[in-house]
């Protein structure tokens, strides 16, 4: 099947060649590989950001990559693009008369828009992913996209949820989670330092909604513990931070300052030895639509305690992979660590289960055999009727 991928912002060939490349950019390249190796033909397109860059860039014997001049040849923000959705849907309708694709599958609402407007006189079915929706100012635009397009990709139930509250029809939605680099995020490998004592790991942001607070709350009543925090300000370039000098102060109230390291920004490379050194791997947040953090946990064999909301209620197994535990209520969270750490043999059961879930459910081959899945049943009315027209001439 020939797909264009439409990925407006992030380009995915920065993510191909940079180990710290994260989200929607890791997203769209990882599974544009796994598509490729499953036979498909792709070409993704992206806003030219640099005028150094050619117009086409093949990625060795795999997908191609062009660089659609829409605006400045610069990096501009994501809100800043918008201006230039335009520019971005004449050129890709030029390529498409030429080239003409059996689908698109946009990422973010603004490749998405794109994409309707390219494709609405001519057919090409529009496969959207919306990667988190924006709101507020987009939703209106956010809409028109999900109206538009023939499928509507969610991350998770969750997901599908808010995108029926913005007026998707149900029937157009399909749920396919991200996936996880298997060969970089297994139970074997190296290992960060640590201290002699249990280690809890938590990877995300620091507002109060992230849930550090609760799980620094939760820790004082936790023993021979120690509480490792990666995210917030980068290492390299550190700022004043509210959020963390919130929770330091919280960690210093409590009396368990000594025991939080918090490490800032941790580059993705890094992150699998440190996801290995972890006894668990706890997300408190207090709303996720879908995490990629307990799915890499999952994947190097580390259980994950889990706040019940959102993705993370479908991505961690109460009892077998890790455990559920209400968002906001730390004493019950220093419940479940307490009784993980303290039980050997019940963690190294769920480490196998969180090993074994994350490469039978979430690997890129898995995700990118449903995905092709998904796009041969909106191709097919197309095909269906292209051939009622050939069929009447």
């Amino acid at each position: 099947m020939k797909i264009a991928m439409v990925s407006l912002h992030a380009n995915p060939l920065t993510a191909l060649r940079d180990r710290d490349a994260t989200g929607q950019r890791l997203y769209v390249a990882e599974l544009s590989e796994a598509l490729h190796q499953q036979g498909h033909d792709l070409t993704i397109y992206t806003r030219r950001a640099d005028a150094r860059l050619p117009e086409r860039t093949r990625i060795g014997s795999g997908f191609e990559v062009v660089h659609v001049p829409a605006g400045p040849a610069r990096q501009l923000g994501q809100d800043d693009v918008v201006p230039h959705i335009g520019e971005f849907a004449r050129s890709l309708q030029e390529h498409w008369a030429a080239d003409v694709p059996d689908l698109v599958h946009a990422h973010h609402w603004t490749s998405g828009f794109a994409a309707v407007v390219s494709t609405r006189h001519n057919g090409i079915p529009v496969v959207q992913s919306y990667h988190a929706l924006r709101g507020g100012d987009s939703a209106a635009r956010e809409r028109v996209v999900g109206r538009e397009a023939a499928c509507v990709i969610a991350t998770s139930g969750h997901e599908a949820n808010e995108l029926a509250g913005l007026g998707v029809r149900r029937s157009k939605i399909s749920t396919v989670p991200w996936g996880v680099d298997l060969h970089k995020f297994t139970p074997n490998g190296p290992t960060a330092s640590r201290r002699g004592m249990s280690r809890i790991l938590t990877v995300g942001g620091l507002a109060p909604h992230d849930g550090v607070d609760d799980l620094i709350s939760a820790l004082a009543a936790v023993g021979w513990t120690e509480l490792v925090v990666a995210g917030g300000p980068s290492r390299s370039r550190p700022a004043p931070d509210a959020n963390l000098r919130r929770l330091r102060e919280l960690a210093d109230r409590l009396g368990v300052a000594h025991r939080v390291t918090f490490l800032g920004r941790v580059p993705h490379a890094e992150m699998a030895p440190l996801l290995r050194s972890a006894d668990v791997v706890v997300c408190p947040q207090w709303q996720e639509p879908f995490g990629i953090a307990p799915i890499e946990a999952m994947a190097c064999g580390v259980p994950v305690v889990a706040t019940a909301v959102g993705g993370l209620v479908e991505t961690v197994v109460h009892g077998v992979t890790g455990l559920h535990v209400p968002p906001r209520e730390p004493a019950t969270l220093a419940r479940a660590l307490r009784s993980l750490l303290a039980n050997d043999v019940r963690r190294q059961e769920m480490s196998f289960a969180a090993e074994d879930r994350a490469r039978v459910r979430y690997a890129w081959q898995r995700i990118a055999l449903e995905m092709g899945r998904i796009y041969q049943r909106v191709a097919a009315p197309v095909a269906a009727g292209e051939e009622a027209i050939v069929a009447a001439r």
